[in-house]
């Protein structure tokens, strides 16, 4: 177990999470790729944010998939934990298209975008590149 701090907070981070999420993306994207990362990531998260908020009763149970889907899509436009939220946001849109007819098409975009965020990663932008990405260690003689 070792600290790492993001934005004046600490957390402790176990040597496993590190090392999976290091070997799933060699790099994180920066630049005009990154950029690009970061408006899908953006682009999915407020798609299935607003969807959420437009739901029905909150005992319904598309309100639960969308609310749960949405609270992953968070984590996602942040980029923490990008790989596992997701693949999260995937399963629970893939579901919410295959048990309803409304914006079934929508759904599986989003689902879409999500599985290739998962194979994409977080790209340089993110909280997942500040907290798990790789250092350069420049040494000066």
């Amino acid at each position: 177990m070792f600290r790492t701090t993001l934005l004046g907070f600490s957390a402790i981070q176990s040597p496993v999470i590190v090392g999976v999420l290091q070997r799933l993306y060699s790099t994180s994207a920066n630049g005009s790729p990154g950029r690009a990362l970061l408006l899908l990531r953006f682009a999915v998260s407020a798609f299935l944010i607003r969807h959420a908020l437009a739901m029905g009763p909150p005992l319904d149970l598309s309100r639960w998939q969308s609310g749960t889907s949405a609270i992953a899509s968070l984590f996602v436009l942040v980029g923490l934990w990008t790989p596992f939220s997701a693949a999260l946001t995937a399963v629970i849109e893939f579901w919410i298209a295959a048990t309803t007819a409304d914006y079934r098409s929508a759904h599986l975009f989003a689902a879409a975008v999500s599985c290739g965020l998962v194979g994409l990663g977080p790209g340089a932008w993110s909280i997942d590149a500040r907290l798990f990405g790789r250092r350069r260690i420049s040494v000066d003689n």
